[in-house]
């Protein structure tokens, strides 16, 4: 591509970009203030609330993305989705990217996630939020207890091991939580692995910092990992938790080409937030 092309594309890039986060944005209070309100009030119970506000979250995610594919700001292709359909599964990913609960809600129509504690209190998401059952990532022991009633009650849920933003070309630090979840309710774990060339979105970009070329998503669903294979019966509960989070570090950082932190720097890094969010 000639220079004058690429700068006209780029350009057009950081436009689409900014149109997709506003559209994002604006949707965003227009649902909270309008739209959730009405599925609240127009549900027989909580259940039918959840269900409803989960499947359109689902549908808004997938109109983002099918929106920011058709304005040229990304591409993606996704494998192994069909390993996703199956109900009441504990989800894990890598999280190199700010939107990439995005690709895993686009083809979750019911899936609970862990957010942020101070978000529930924000005026325009926390009702929504606690309407679609997300969990706060309060107490540890409340936020498994919740863990294990979204499984229990037949709902997948989605966590990200690294509770944050991974940082480009940085070893990949797991924290323990989601091993403690796949322990206590005595559940396989599902990988999905995603890969972002050239990376964009990150813990340290702004929006409308774009790539000087199109970034491309990969988002591939593994086989699941099963927890018999990990713990070692009648272990310690710690032990377990810590052998499991390293086998997700190894997992996840030979799947994105970056070494993982040694056991014992990831396990003082676990023990450090003993449970994650899925919000960065």
């Amino acid at each position: 591509m000639s220079g004058w092309r690429q700068n006209l594309d780029h350009a057009a890039r950081i436009v689409s970009t900014g149109l997709c986060f506003a559209t994002f944005g604006l949707a965003c209070v227009v649902v909270s203030i309008v739209w959730f309100p009405l599925l609240r009030l127009t549900s027989p119970d909580q259940a039918t609330t959840r269900r409803r506000v989960r499947r359109c979250t689902h549908v808004f995610y997938r109109f983002i993305l099918g929106m920011a594919r058709r304005l040229g700001m990304l591409s993606f292709e996704l494998h192994g989705g069909e390993r996703l359909a199956a109900p009441g599964q504990l989800v894990v990913a890598n999280h190199p990217s700010l939107i990439d609960v995005l690709f895993i809600g686009a083809q979750m129509p019911q899936v609970g996630c862990i957010v942020k504690e101070s978000l529930q209190r924000n005026p325009f998401l926390g009702a929504p939020m606690r309407w679609a059952g997300y969990i706060p990532n309060s107490t540890p022991e409340r936020l498994i207890e919740n863990c294990l009633a979204t499984l229990r009650g037949g709902d997948s849920l989605l966590v990200f091991p690294e509770g944050t933003r991974s940082v480009p070309g940085q070893p990949l630090a797991m924290k323990r939580g989601p091993a403690h979840i796949a322990l206590a309710a005595g559940c396989d774990l599902l990988p999905v692995t995603i890969v972002c060339h050239p990376s964009a979105l990150t813990k340290s970009d702004v929006w409308y910092r774009v790539p000087a070329r199109r970034p491309h998503w990969c988002v591939s669903v593994g086989e699941p990992i099963r927890l018999a294979d990990l713990v070692v019966p009648g272990e310690p509960r710690s032990l377990a938790a810590r052998r499991v989070t390293t086998h997700l570090a190894e997992y996840f950082s030979a799947r994105v080409g970056l070494p993982a932190k040694p056991p014992l720097a990831a396990a003082a890094d676990a023990a450090s937030t003993p449970v994650d969010s899925a919000a960065a």
